[in-house]
């Protein structure tokens, strides 16, 4: 694995790939803060993959976040190319918006710790297959997508039907996170304060969650990403 390079979009400075790097040990990791004004790539070229992670913009800014048309056709093309694509959060939004899939807000915004159920079709995913049918995650999300035509189902939620989902064979899309640190959590929660507090929760509720679900989390976040890297 020490030969792949992969690139990674990031669009908020706490939002990095967390876990993700450490599935990814001995690969490459080229990071385009795209919200800080780094060009993003035309093409993937020579890199083996591409991780775009999650950040307060919504797919239908692009007025607004002119970068983000950039990035689509960056999935686009890795896509074209048939390299692994991972997305979490927004970047599942974004990857959902190029398969087709209309991406809108949802009747309420998701923040907190809520379970998430896998689908029948996750039994036998290369990614999800033989993990607990049922476990709690982070979530931090207003928008939700639809599912794509082309895309299977992978998991949910009581509020969101649409929690992951798998393009073909090399493209995956997390609406919730399960890449995150303690302490990125908690940067989270001063980062976003004003969306956590409008959403009802509070930071000190959010991390004693953290303390009892992060463990079993990055558990099943370490097998889920360790798998996709085989996929490079």
């Amino acid at each position: 694995m020490s030969a792949h390079s992969l690139i990674v979009l990031q669009h908020a400075a706490c939002e990095t790939p967390g876990i993700i790097a450490d599935a990814l040990k001995g690969c490459k990791l080229q990071t385009i803060r795209s919200y800080d004004g780094e060009p993003v790539p035309k093409e993937l070229g020579r890199a083996a993959g591409l991780i775009v992670m999650g950040g307060p913009q919504s797919v239908y800014e692009k007025d607004k976040f002119p970068y983000l048309l950039d990035e689509l056709h960056l999935i686009e093309n890795a896509l074209h190319n048939s390299k692994p694509v991972l997305g979490v959060c927004l970047g599942s939004q974004l990857l959902a918006s190029v398969l087709g899939a209309p991406v809108t807000k949802g009747k309420q915004k998701e923040i907190g710790w809520h379970e998430v159920t896998l689908d029948f079709e996750a039994r036998r995913d290369a990614l999800f297959n033989h993990l607990p049918h049922a476990f709690m995650a982070l979530h931090w999300h207003g928008d939700v997508f639809e599912l794509p035509r082309s895309a299977v189902l992978l998991a949910s939620s009581a509020l969101t039907p649409h929690q992951a989902f798998r393009h073909g064979f090399h493209a995956y899309g997390l609406l919730f996170h399960m890449e995150m640190s303690r302490k990125q959590i908690a940067e989270m929660t001063v980062t976003f304060a004003d969306e956590l507090q409008a959403a009802g929760g509070d930071a000190q509720t959010l991390l004693n969650e953290a303390d009892r679900h992060l463990k079993l989390l990055q558990e099943i976040g370490a097998t889920v990403f360790e798998r996709w890297a085989t996929l490079l």
